[in-house]
């Protein structure tokens, strides 16, 4: 019978089923929105925040709960430690925030170089650039790191929001070769394109100012006319979600998102969910039924990584126990009537020999064996 592909989408009441990126300027206090967000959604068991490489943001914030991660290795650490025990020490964990995308990818080119050092010795390369036959190679490599890893926290349940800064860029209008100004990511274009395409919601914190002209009472030596001088009048956070004018680089998947709210974490709250709501309203389903729906959709996914989780336990315990009845094997290769009666328990299990030894109670049997 063949099988038929495509299935009617249902959309997840719950804004951690969806991805999003919170770029700003410096100081605008990106992480403290996101923290209270976290603190009003899913309390302190569900969140973390992945203070990465050399970024410090979270030691201003009473009561954050964070990481701080400043190497590759110490990031691998902290997803594996997440994936091998999501349903036990992280049952409650929903989302990590990476603060911040740019210290992220820092990271990331890091270990690109360093992989491609260690895989040829002969061939090593003293820059990004040189490393992985060049051509942009190395930065294609460092993306592959980046989004293995997230992909790994998201497989199971664990979504990640990125913190991001901004610079202002010149962009082209491929139409007419006219040139205009866009306030977006401060990342290299191939590194921010990477992220942006996945990406659900992609906000930008911006201070919107009212400028005034004064005059200073000081006459120009040149012109013999008054100086005047521009200063900020009112100063008012703001959160594009969306800008039709292009220029502020914003977005979202969800069509009725509101274009701009004030930088408040109810305000950031409301804006999300009310776009999620309006979308499963399109279907005439009420938000109550979906979040049932929902709810024991994710009962059901919480058992499969529960039996996964389990299955990655047994195995690394067989591995590690195979691994000593080979050593033990090695050691005394020479000295049959020692190996003998270990290989002769290995048969009577059904293994010819430890490699092929896949079940943990015989694998332990074997072991106990091994003296």
């Amino acid at each position: 019978m063949a099988r038929k592909f495509g299935k009617k989408n249902h959309v997840k009441v719950d804004p951690f089923n969806y991805s999003l990126m919170l770029l700003g300027e410096p100081k605008i206090g990106k992480t403290t929105l996101l923290y209270e967000v976290a603190e009003k959604l899913v309390g302190e068991d569900g969140y973390i925040f992945a203070e990465l490489y050399r970024e410090k943001g979270a030691d201003a914030i009473e009561g954050i709960v964070a990481e701080n991660i400043p190497t590759w290795d110490d990031w691998v650490e902290f997803v594996d430690d997440i994936v091998d025990n999501k349903t036990t020490d992280y049952a409650d964990l929903r989302v990590v925030f990476a603060d911040t995308y740019d210290q992220y990818i820092l990271m990331a080119e890091e270990e690109s170089l360093r992989l491609w050092n260690k895989k040829n010795p002969d061939k090593k390369a003293d820059s990004l650039n040189q490393s992985w036959n060049g051509f942009g190679g190395g930065s294609k490599k460092a993306i592959e790191l980046m989004f293995e890893q997230i992909d790994r926290l998201e497989s199971v349940g664990v979504k990640v929001w990125w913190v991001g800064h901004v610079k202002t860029k010149e962009v082209k209008n491929i139409y007419n070769d006219e040139t205009y100004q866009v306030l977006t990511s401060d990342q290299q274009q191939n590194y921010f394109n990477a992220l942006k395409k996945n990406l659900h919601f992609l906000c930008l914190a911006y201070f919107d100012r009212e400028l005034q002209k004064e005059k200073t009472g000081k006459k120009n030596i040149v012109t013999k006319k008054e100086e005047i001088k521009t200063t900020i009048k009112d100063e008012t956070r703001k959160i594009k979600f969306r800008d039709d004018s292009f220029v502020v680089d914003s977005g979202s998947r969800f069509s009725d998102i509101v274009p701009e709210i004030d930088l408040d974490a109810d305000e950031f709250i409301k804006a999300i969910t009310d776009a999620i709501k309006a979308e499963i309203n399109k279907n005439g389903v009420s938000v109550e039924d979906r979040k049932k729906e929902n709810d024991a959709e994710e009962v059901e996914k919480q058992k499969r990584i529960a039996e996964a989780e389990e299955a990655a336990r047994v195995e690394k315990k067989l591995n590690e126990a195979k691994a000593k009845i080979i050593e033990f094997f090695t050691a005394n290769k020479t000295n049959v009537s020692v190996i003998k009666p270990v290989l002769e328990l290995c048969r009577e299990n059904g293994f010819s020999n430890p490699n092929e030894i896949d079940n943990i109670d015989v694998a332990k049997k074997v072991l106990a064996a091994c003296k």
